[in-house]
């Protein structure tokens, strides 16, 4: 019998509370339950619409992203999850990962979220100073950070993930420092760690000028600090953004670094299926209108184009030089039939010279050095911006 394809579902939910200042992804803050109820539906209608494409997949991850994921109430929850396990055959050890902020659940949310198979969390928490907090627009106070944590432990979740983020306005690497050292104190599973980047259409770029943003050399400073402190504490960097400890990586995250393919459930989610890259409409109105009011007469699906090979090559590798562990040139030879030497290897090899990128055996990885300034090398060696390529 065949083995069946792996496959990943990424289910977004665009609710917030309140939207971050820094934040430029699609959410927004409901209407009423009616409203919520009705895209909850919509989603069921678009998994109904391609269960039957992914026939010969089984689904081992499936991540609940926003957005606010815990903004759902309960119940719409448990819609999904049943729309998940009616429309595609789910693997028996699959890794189900939920978002959640704290200040929106509490202990017997979480325990609910666990019952309905959720078995991975990731929670916001950014920074443990309130100051730094307050200036993100965060809802929740570092104390609401650590009281949520502890109530998903205390709800059975053995396999949580905390995201922090440095380069914020008024912060120190003091401050940074703090923060790394309050998160490692109680010891989650998995650590994310983004820079913050000030986005159009959002209320730090309006204020962009005003902002007392930390330099370049002072990020630098935070990363590197990041790394080592983290790796101190038993913390393995696997990607150039994510640690983990015992192995707990973010199975999820890495389909998208594996150019693996992956399925986007609501407004504005991204897919790459089939050897094509396509994204939802970025309206949750149009969305549902699209799907359950007039039954796919207006498209919902946008940006749908073919990845040649050249471009498979291309972002192969600019993803997989994410990866600690970087390109292997037998695995791309076997996978493209072309040799990474002859078509990009040649051109690492002076950043190999500069301490950019390391050559271990037959594979080319960044260094830390190299990963703080990736998108500049990849620039220069691919065939593409980075930039060019939609996010997942």
């Amino acid at each position: 019998m065949k083995e069946k394809k792996t496959l990943g579902l990424y289910l977004h939910i665009p609710f917030c509370a309140k939207k971050c200042d820094y934040c430029d992804f699609y959410s927004f803050t409901p209407s009423d339950r009616k409203a919520v109820e009705s895209y909850v539906s919509a989603m069921m209608l678009q998994m109904e619409d391609i269960s039957d494409a992914c026939r010969s997949h089984v689904v081992d991850t499936v991540y609940f992203g926003g957005g606010t994921p815990s903004m759902l109430p309960i119940s719409q929850f448990s819609r999904l999850m049943d729309s998940v396990r009616r429309n595609f055959r789910i693997a028996k050890d699959a890794e189900i990962t939920s978002e959640a902020n704290p200040g929106t659940v509490d202990l017997k949310y979480l325990k609910a979220l666990r019952k309905l198979g959720i078995n991975r969390l990731s929670l916001g928490m950014q920074s443990l100073d309130d100051g730094e907090l307050k200036t993100l627009g965060r809802i929740h106070s570092a104390e609401q950070f650590t009281a949520t944590y502890e109530a998903a432990r205390r709800a059975g979740f053995d396999n949580i993930s905390v995201d922090i983020m440095y380069g914020l306005p008024g912060q120190t690497l003091s401050s940074f420092v703090d923060t790394l050292r309050g998160v490692t104190m109680i010891d989650p599973d998995h650590i994310s760690l983004y820079c913050l980047k000030i986005e159009e259409n959002t209320p730090f770029f309006a204020m962009r000028d005003t902002l007392s943003l930390p330099d370049d050399d002072a990020e630098y400073d935070m990363y590197m600090k990041a790394v080592d402190f983290l790796s101190s504490r038993g913390y393995e960097r696997y990607e150039m953004s994510n640690f983990a400890r015992d192995g707990k990586y973010s199975r999820h995250n890495m389909k998208y670094w594996n150019c693996d393919e992956y399925i986007g459930i609501g407004a504005s989610a991204h897919s790459y299926f089939g050897g094509e890259r396509y994204s939802v409409i970025r309206n949750a109105e149009s969305y549902i209108n699209g799907l359950e009011i007039l039954q796919l007469q207006i498209p919902i699906i946008e940006g749908s184009r073919i990845i040649e090979k050249n471009e498979s090559m291309n972002e192969y590798v600019m993803l997989r030089m994410r990866l600690d562990a970087g390109v292997d040139m037998n695995e791309f030879k076997a996978r493209y039939g072309v040799d990474f030497y002859s078509k990009f290897g040649h051109l690492l090899e002076e950043y190999v010279e500069g301490g950019f990128v390391k050559r271990i055996g037959d594979s080319y990885a960044f260094t830390s050095r190299g990963m703080f300034v990736s998108n500049y090398i990849l620039s220069a060696v691919l065939d593409f911006s980075p930039e060019e390529m939609s996010a997942p």
